[in-house]
């Protein structure tokens, strides 16, 4: 009997995500006489024994196509909603892949779908995963498919608001996705020109942008284009998260019940607060600027639509990479990118990573050295 291989996406859409569904089909038929079926929704679709076989005319033209023909969710294994309760379905999960008799698992997401795959390898599950999302921040593979197509994007954007910034005398500031990394937003900023680039990795002073942006103006120049990453944190904001994060580690050592929720509450209470973030910074750079300043949420424009070649073609290589070492019966890994090939990295060594902007990094040094203010007196 042919080996039987099953294939889900989890975690939010992005752009080269039905390229690797392709791969994986294709090389899995073609080249290793594997039978491939996909679970619709991520999860949930495994959950519920929801399922198609990829194969012949449903791979068939969906290279260029974005989302993910399978569908995706953020459902977790072991939170899963069921009704109106949240249940641990992993059992369940179980039952479904021997049901199939399937010979691996391969899970396609970001870093919350390699912790979630990484509980059920621990569990006895044959399970490969491929680095898929636009933040670019699952930890040990240099790029991951959707960040060039996200990136071209949200440059491509911010190209197009220079002519209003320009013509209106405005600052324009373009809120860039990213999670809590910024090499999306320092990417785009780079390539576009932006004069301002924040992002988490470095906190920024307000006054120190609205001061790069009065310069600016001295010299002729009365617009600014600011690029902000949606993590980014003024210098207070950053130390109020330093504290809040310290004092919920002590509260869960000492077992402080009480104190934790109260914790979780101001932790909560933050993240909303955080959350209209770019509208308070364009407000603030307004009355310290004298300029007039308008806010542009790029949101989920950036991971839709069709993927760029560069995407295509990386979510292809790690697709037929996935193929090849399923049947070599590599699992518990992830298919990593490693310069122009891949290598096999164990989940243990993925989870729980964040890959940050090392503030010694080109980009950096680049945004830098072209003038552009970074928010912060030490750059």
């Amino acid at each position: 009997m042919a080996k039987c291989i099953g294939v889900l996406t989890a975690g939010g859409d992005s752009p080269g995500l039905n390229a690797a569904i392709r791969a994986i089909g294709n090389s899995g038929l073609k080249a290793y006489g594997m039978r491939v079926i996909g679970f619709r929704d991520g999860f949930r679709g495994l959950m519920e024994n929801r399922c198609i076989p990829l194969e012949g005319d449903i791979l068939s033209g969906i290279l260029t196509l974005g989302g993910t023909i399978l569908g995706t969710s953020r459902d977790k294994p072991h939170k899963m909603p069921v009704g109106d309760k949240v249940q641990d379905m992993t059992e369940v999960m179980i039952d479904n892949y021997r049901r199939h008799n399937l010979e691996a698992l391969v899970c396609i997401g970001g870093g919350g779908t390699q912790k979630n795959a990484y509980r059920l390898s621990q569990l006895g599950m044959n399970i490969i995963t491929l680095p898929k999302t636009i933040d670019n921040d699952v930890a040990v593979t240099d790029i991951t498919f959707g960040f060039d197509t996200a990136l071209s994007i949200a440059t491509d954007a911010i190209d197009r608001l220079h002519s209003t910034a320009h013509s209106h005398h405005r600052i324009i500031v373009v809120e860039i996705m990213g999670h809590n990394t910024g090499w999306l937003g320092l990417g785009a900023g780079l390539a576009s020109g932006a004069d301002v680039i924040l992002i988490p990795e470095i906190p920024y002073d307000v006054k120190q942008v609205a001061e790069a942006i009065r310069r600016r103006r001295h010299r002729g120049k009365n617009f600014s284009i600011v690029a902000i990453s949606e993590g980014a944190l003024s210098q207070e904001d950053a130390e109020t998260l330093v504290k809040l994060q310290e004092e919920k580690r002590a509260a869960k050592e000492e077992k402080d019940a009480k104190q934790r929720k109260k914790v979780d509450t101001a932790l909560e209470e933050f993240r909303l607060r955080q959350a209209t973030n770019t509208l308070r910074l364009s407000r603030e750079l307004e009355k310290l600027t004298g300029l007039e300043s308008r806010v542009t949420i790029l949101g989920h424009l950036q991971r839709g639509g069709t993927p760029s070649a560069a995407d295509r073609i990386l979510a292809t290589r790690l697709g037929v990479a996935c193929a090849e070492a399923i049947h070599d019966q590599r699992f518990g890994c992830m298919v990593a990118v490693k310069g122009e090939g891949t290598i096999l990295v164990p989940l243990s060594e993925v989870v729980g990573k964040l890959k940050l902007v090392p503030l010694d990094h080109p980009w950096v040094r680049a945004a830098l050295e072209t003038g552009a203010c970074l928010g912060n007196a030490r750059y």
